[in-house]
């Protein structure tokens, strides 16, 4: 490190230099410009010739220019720092101080002092000089700056997105000290912008050899700007190609958004996740319209511990609803559900109640005491091999429970009650989603059994009095990205491990959907439903399980994790549907939600066959137990299950034992 470079180094591993030395620093800066001004305006000879009477009266004029310094606080700060409105601070302060300087010097020879006679000839000349003199002083100072911490410890990065969005990371970037990143480059799909420069640093074309370009330049990161962020998801090529020469991909989570108007700096951007890349619609919700409805309303959540239910939590907390009433067997969850309200919404009633939706004793007192205006239920038992094992087990949690919590939500005045169902519902091949395609047919039901005893028809006891007027909604859709004991944190302990990753079939795909969307269209079904229909939620393009472990192996930059397929589990399916064969669908009030038009059934006879099941149930005989599941919904086909042997039985007796009715 030779001389000057010692001396740059130490400057800046300063703190700053003091106001003073900045001030002596522009006061020398325009004593030179009035000197250049003066020989410039007339010659050597002229100059020699009043020399100290010159050098006095720049000198002298001195004072004056402090007086617009001072008002815009040209010598407070911090040279390395400048921007752009620090330079223009300068330009104004001088143009003040000319002012002031020039009617001085009318002045003075009335007060008998001799000043060198200064006219526009001198005083513009100096204008221009000291102007441009003081910015390439702070102009220089912070490129030295730059240029010595750049390549002291910045990290090289280029930047998808030459809109406003790339442009603010890019800014915030350069804004930083110590500066954190430099930018060697951005990325567009833009053809028009390609080949151009953007802050000094040169525009590539998306569909170019990306990672050649950033390697030239040592770049190892890429931010992404968040108005690209769906563009960027959708170049599958170029993330493969980043992901596999380990170089940091940084994005706004798939959760948040960013509304294009407040300040966007690159520490908004975090490390990529499998979530933020996986290809997918944005999906637009009124919240403020939905918010409305639920302002100042009690609000009752089953499963309020569980992925859904904490999310639904979250969300309605921000609209003020009067109560919260949660429910959930899971005691340490629930209490740090029971922290974050008390930490993040103090001023919302909220009950965390520990207790099972099966406790029908439990729940009417719960029911009695609160009066709920909205129920969303998303209690239940949902891993599928845990419940081929536990049959009885599904029916007397997902079903009874559910039945349970609905006769309640009718007998207490409850306005609206949303149950959350699974695309595993549809041609169920497995228990579970037996047992909430049964949960569905019941709440179906007793919808319409309501707004028949609305129209004085139901003959049922239970609607004897007043007539009900709970509203169900059901909605239906596939599997939620990192809810608890889902595949996503599966793969990610097993590549921290050093794998195996285990995916059960080669074929095997399943839809995705983020939990804070889900719950938003949940949220929104739930709240403009009219009762009695079942919302199918558009899960977009379906992801095959063994591109999405690729993906997570290489983004995790582990090097030599197998992949290993053990075999399709009990009661799984290779493709999850949203709707079955013998189901159409409508549309909705939202694009993403549509109505699927299914079988619907008499709630007498629901009731009946449901009494039957709990009741089976209650024996704990897997295969009877089964058997009348399979009797109530007869699309039940079951795989890779032991059940498969009651299938024929099935078909051979006919099929189920319900009966579909049309709704009058």
């Amino acid at each position: 490190m030779n001389r000057i470079e010692k001396i740059i180094y130490w400057y800046f591993s300063k703190r700053a230099l003091p106001y003073w030395g900045v001030l002596m620093l522009d006061c020398a800066v325009l004593v030179l410009s009035g000197m250049v001004a003066f020989y410039w305006a007339h010659s050597g000879t002229a100059i020699a010739s009043v020399w100290w009477r010159l050098l006095g009266t720049f000198i002298f004029s001195l004072p004056f220019f402090w007086v617009g310094m001072r008002l815009f606080h040209t010598y407070s700060g911090i040279i390395r720092y400048s921007s752009f409105i620090d330079l223009l601070r300068v330009a104004v302060s001088n143009v003040i101080g000319f002012l002031l300087f020039a009617l001085i010097l009318k002045i003075v020879p009335v007060l008998g002092m001799n000043p060198v006679r200064l006219g526009p000839i001198e005083l513009l000349p100096m204008f221009v000089i000291s102007t441009v003199g003081m910015c390439a002083l702070r102009v220089v100072v912070k490129t030295l700056y730059d240029s010595t911490y750049k390549s002291q410890s910045a990290t090289g990065v280029f930047i998808y997105g030459v809109q406003q969005g790339g442009v603010s990371i890019a800014k915030s970037m350069r804004n930083q000290h110590p500066q954190e990143y430099v930018v060697e480059g951005f990325v567009t799909s833009d053809k028009h912008e390609v080949g151009r420069f953007l802050l000094d640093a040169k525009i590539h074309s998306s569909e170019g050899n990306i990672v050649a370009e950033m390697q030239k330049k040592g770049a190892t990161a890429l931010f992404v700007s968040p108005m690209c962020s769906d563009e960027f998801r959708e170049n599958t090529i170029l993330v493969d190609a980043l992901m596999s020469a380990g170089i940091s991909i940084m994005m706004m989570p798939a959760a948040q958004s960013w509304d294009g108007k407040s300040d966007l700096s690159y520490t908004t951007l975090r490390p990529v996740d499998i979530e933020d890349l996986l290809p997918r619609d944005k999906i637009e919700v009124d919240m403020d319209a939905i918010g409305e409805l639920l302002k100042g309303r009690k609000i009752l959540i089953t499963g309020a511990a569980g992925s859904i239910g904490s999310e639904m939590v979250r969300q309605i907390a921000l609209y003020a609803p009067a109560e919260l009433i949660l429910i959930d067997e899971a005691e340490t969850p629930m209490h740090d559900m029971r922290l974050y309200l008390k930490r993040e919404h103090p001023e919302i009633k909220a009950w965390t109640l520990v207790t099972s939706i099966t406790n029908a004793q439990r729940m009417e007192a719960v029911f009695a005491e609160h009066r709920p205006d909205y129920v969303f239920h998303a209690a239940a038992y949902k891993h599928v091999p845990m419940m081929e094992d536990n049959p009885s087990e599904a029916v007397q949690n997902n079903i009874g429970g559910t039945r349970i919590v609905a006769d309640m939500a009718v007998k207490y005045g409850t306005k609206k009650f949303v149950m959350i169902s699974t695309d595993k519902a549809v041609n169920p091949t497995n228990v579970m989603g037996c047992s909430k395609r049964i949960c569905e047919i019941y709440c179906q039901s007793l919808d319409w059994e309501i707004k028949r005893s609305q129209r004085g028809e139901s003959e049922c006891k239970q609607f004897d009095g007043s007539p009900a007027i709970t509203q169900f909604v059901t909605t239906r859709f596939g599997n939620v990205l990192g809810s608890n004991g889902s595949v996503i944190p599966l793969f990610k302990e097993q590549i921290r491990q050093g794998g195996p990753v285990t995916v059960t079939d080669r074929n095997i795909v399943r839809f995705f959907m983020l939990i804070p969307e889900a719950c938003k269209l949940v949220l929104e079904a739930g709240t403009k439903g009219n009762g009695g229909e079942i919302f199918v939620f558009d899960m977009g393009e379906p992801v095959k399980i063994v591109d999405l472990a690729k993906r997570m192996i290489k983004l995790s930059g582990a090097q030599n994790i197998e992949i290993k397929f053990t075999g399709l589990r009990d009661g799984e399916k290779l493709y999850e549907e949203v709707l079955s064969e013998l189901e159409g669908t409508k549309p909705s009030f939202h694009k993403k939600i549509r109505i699927a038009e299914v079988r619907k059934y008499g709630y007498k006879d629901v009731c009946e066959e449901i009494d039957k099941l709990i009741e089976i149930s209650k024996s704990f005989d897997d295969m009877e137990t089964v058997r009348k599941m399979k009797m109530i919904v007869p699309e039940y086909k079951s795989n890779q299950s032991v059940y498969e042997v009651l299938d024929a039985e099935i078909a051979q007796n006919g099929g189920g034992n319900l009966k579909p009715v049309t709704e009058s």
